[in-house]
């Protein structure tokens, strides 16, 4: 059989190129993915701090006098310590969501490394800097470590007393079941595509499970 080295030369020029495409490709994935981080902790940071500002403002300035009316009678600064979760649920269990607080900051965490999504670095932020402003107090605040109770101080009637970083982690749950909703992944997928690409992936599997048996 005769040789063709044209073939060959061919084969091995489009090597290069194709490596450097892909190369170029999986850079500008990491450049996305670290922007993406950059903007969720540039959320998380902003959030936590406004969170923390507050607190300290509340607590030197209000606490142990009498409410301040905001709206009338319908919403009112007034300093609660709060040993429960969001919106004062949950008081009895103050290290149980301490540890939950914990785990969701590990998990968000987890997700930013697949992140490539704008809306969902915002919506992880938020939740990130309101866990990390509860979770503050948790550790810091009496009567103790694990078992610090938050300080809420907006007071709506007839509903709840919460504080910013309440908001911050309903503001960013909201916009998580929005993107869900619309079928947007962390990594900038859709879940439409993503079924498709297993499908084509499960069909590449099935025909090259074929060729080995026929060969």
């Amino acid at each position: 059989m005769p040789y063709e080295p044209e073939t060959a030369v061919d084969e091995s020029a489009s090597e290069p190129g194709t490596a450097t495409a892909g190369a170029t490709a999986a850079g500008g994935a990491r450049s996305v993915r670290r922007r993406r981080v950059g903007v969720l902790l540039a959320v998380a940071l902003l959030a936590f701090l406004i969170d923390l500002g507050s607190k300290l403002l509340v607590v030197a300035r209000l606490e142990g006098h009498r409410p301040i009316q905001v709206i009338g009678d319908v919403m009112t600064f007034q300093v609660i310590r709060n040993p429960g979760a969001a919106f004062g649920m949950g008081q009895a269990m103050t290290v149980v969501f301490t540890a939950i607080a914990a785990a969701v900051i590990v998990v968000i965490w987890r997700i930013a490394r697949r992140l490539h999504s704008l809306p969902w670095a915002i919506a992880l932020g938020l939740l990130l800097g309101g866990a990390l402003g509860n979770l503050t107090d948790r550790l810091f605040r009496s009567p103790g470590v694990f078992r610090g109770h938050v300080v809420d101080f907006i007071s709506v009637q007839h509903f709840a007393v919460f504080n910013l970083a309440d908001s911050a982690i309903v503001c960013g749950g909201i916009l998580v079941v929005l993107l869900s909703f619309r079928g947007s992944n962390p990594d900038g997928t859709t879940h439409q595509s993503a079924k498709q690409t297993a499908a084509q992936d499960g069909a590449q599997d099935g025909g090259e499970s074929t060729g080995d048996r026929a060969e």
